[in-house]
């Protein structure tokens, strides 16, 4: 039997999961939560991390781009590596990383061991996301049932960023910010044992099965070396020998990592992966809205900071709206439209909301007020983000086998974290621009940073609107993505 035989066939004890799926959707749902609520329930202590342990403006940012750096790097590895060897056990991997990783930066006395920690909470956070996904594709076959699954799935993805503002906000202020990464502890724990009761084994290792090391260094180093030109663009200069230098180096090893898949028997990546139009379409998509969101996440958190002068738990409750509609999508409307329209117009119709929602931000007034100025643009980006993930989810996942799961996931997870990441560090860039300018101008501090972030909500706001025009256009229809769905099971 080869390894894609092997790995095509029903994983042992999917059967049995069946009758407590939900349950194990739940427990996978936590899992991610934890990895999703670390990222921003992070930014809000950074204050207090930098008073407590001395870190300059420069060095304090490597307390998340140690994070970003293994987090990106790892994504595309740890999908695959869930193929070949067991979804559910490269799940409890990066949990038990994960929860050690948080244990040791709730610790953490010094500069260099928090950075540290938080690399390696980057690489369980990435085998947690990359295989995640494939999961609840193992336990929910059946469209209607699966369309709810990615909706709850979605949900904890899009809204959890907003929970962790809250989150960082309460314990931070009313303990220390040690407890941001302690709290991880006992959920953790939680969910590795349920994990071991609820998840399936899945695939079990054999000797046939093989992994593409050469591939795996260059793309692995490739996308770890562009991560690191992106967090440090702003600071080393977007056109400066560094950045240009790393991203230069990143690229050329891309480009040997194609010419190694190409040729390779059992590649990391099967290019040919990429001539499915959904899966091509969804990670294009991803790109340009991940860029979008981060822009109305932490854009909007700092002018809701920085310029009406709202205190952290205030720009956590701010973001309430926008949450409640995401989970009523989630549970239950998301799977709805899609079964009822396909993944087409949900996805057209959700960017374009969320591509308006940014224009509304893109007024910034300085003496903004919460009902006319922010709640809005919250209502209209809720109801874009609780419409649209599902079915760019879905597309990137529907076309693929179950041998090729966890590295679809990986892939489109990898496309909304680079996406991310660039989009925000050109977004952030442009508004520094803006309102370096407008100080010179003679504006006050607070109106210069207006300005800036009106520049950057405009241009996610265009980001959004490409991604709806392009997904609404090339995706497929909604038969045949039911089609290709009845020939996967």
């Amino acid at each position: 039997m080869t390894v894609q035989e092997s790995a095509a066939t029903p994983a042992p004890g999917i059967d049995a999961h069946r009758n407590h799926r939900w349950f194990a959707l739940i427990v996978l749902c936590l899992g991610v939560l934890m990895i999703v609520l670390d990222t921003t329930i992070v930014n809000v202590a950074l204050p207090s991390i930098k008073a407590d342990l001395g870190f300059t403006e420069t060095s304090l940012a490597w307390v998340v781009n140690a994070y970003m750096l293994t987090y990106g790097g790892f994504l595309l590895l740890g999908g695959r590596l869930g193929d070949l060897y067991g979804h559910r056990r490269f799940f409890l991997v990066g949990i038990t990383l994960f929860t050690l990783a948080s244990l040791a930066c709730g610790l953490a006395q010094s500069q260099t061991f928090l950075v540290a920690a938080r690399a390696i909470q980057g690489l369980g956070g990435a085998t947690v996301t990359a295989v995640a996904l494939s999961l609840i594709m193992d336990l929910f076959s059946e469209p209607a049932d699966r369309a709810k699954a990615m909706g709850v799935y979605g949900f904890v993805c899009a809204g959890g960023g907003s929970i962790g503002v809250l989150l960082g906000g309460l314990l931070t202020g009313t303990l220390n910010w040690h407890w941001i990464f302690l709290v991880n502890l006992p959920i953790g724990v939680l969910v590795f044992a349920l994990s071991l009761w609820l998840l399936p084994a899945g695939i079990k290792a054999s000797a046939t099965r093989s992994l593409d090391i050469a591939g795996a260094v260059t793309v692995t180093t490739s996308i770890m070396l562009a991560t690191y030109a992106i967090v440090n663009g702003n600071e080393a200069g977007w056109t400066s020998v560094q950045t240009l230098g790393l991203l230069g180096a990143a690229a050329a090893l891309l480009a040997t990592f194609l010419v190694i898949e190409s040729r390779i028997a059992s590649p990391l990546m099967p290019l040919g992966l990429f001539r499915l139009r959904n899966v091509a379409v969804a990670n294009v998509v991803g790109v340009f809205w991940a860029a979008a969101m981060f822009a109305w996440f932490f854009l909007s958190a700092l002018y809701m900071q920085l310029v009406l002068g709202y205190a952290p738990m205030q720009v956590g409750m701010a973001f309430l709206p926008s949450n409640l509609i995401m989970a009523a999508f989630s549970l239950g409307l998301s799977a709805k439209i899609v079964m009822r329209f396909g993944i087409r117009l949900p996805l057209f119709v959700g960017l374009m909301l969320a591509a308006v929602g940014l224009l509304l931000f893109a007024r910034a007034p300085v003496d903004g007020k919460l009902l006319t100025d922010v709640l809005p643009g919250m209502v209209l980006l809720g109801l874009g983000a609780g419409m649209a993930f599902n079915p760019v989810l879905m597309a990137a996942m529907s076309e693929v086998g179950p041998e090729d799961s966890g590295l679809a996931s990986g892939v489109v997870n990898t496309s909304f974290m680079m996406g991310g990441s660039l989009g925000l560090a050109v977004l952030a860039s442009l508004a520094a621009s803006r309102a370096a300018r407008s100080a010179l101008e003679g504006l006050d501090r607070a109106a210069s940073l207006a300005a800036g972030y009106r520049v950057a909500f405009f241009v996610g706001a265009l980001f959004a609107a490409f991604a709806a025009v392009f997904g609404g256009a090339l995706l497929r229809t909604r038969d045949a993505l039911r089609t290709a769905e009845a020939g996967a099971h």
